[in-house]
This record gives C-alpha cells, structure tokens and sequence, in this order.
C-alpha cells in the first residue's frame, strides 16, 4: 500500500481593480502549497488552477 499523499493549498482573491466602463473586476490570487510553503501569485483563476495541478502531478 502506497503512503497517503497530501497536497493542501490556501487559495486567497484580492481584488486589484475595477474597470470603469464594464465594472469588471481584476484579481489577485495568490496560492500557497502548504506542505512546501510556496506562495506564488496569478491574474487568473486559470494560471491558478494549472499551478495546482502541476504541482499535484509532481508528487
């Protein structure tokens, strides 16, 4: 039996702007991987999302 693997990760939004004519928001994400404590900051949810992937598949 494998031992158990766990990646846990603190995922926090800042909101960094808003465009005046649309009122859209830009954010800030920055994503911790607790067990390495390795922050790493992104402008999107989808940089954030690959980050955590790769790191999981590296495990």
């Amino acid at each position: 039996m494998e031992p158990l693997q766990i990646a846990s990760f603190v995922v926090r939004f800042q909101l960094a702007a808003v465009e005046e004519g649309t009122g859209k928001k830009q954010w800030r994400i920055k994503v911790t991987h607790v067990q390495e404590d390795r922050e790493t900051l992104f402008d999107s949810i989808e940089e954030a999302t690959a980050f955590m992937k790769s790191m999981v598949n590296d495990f």
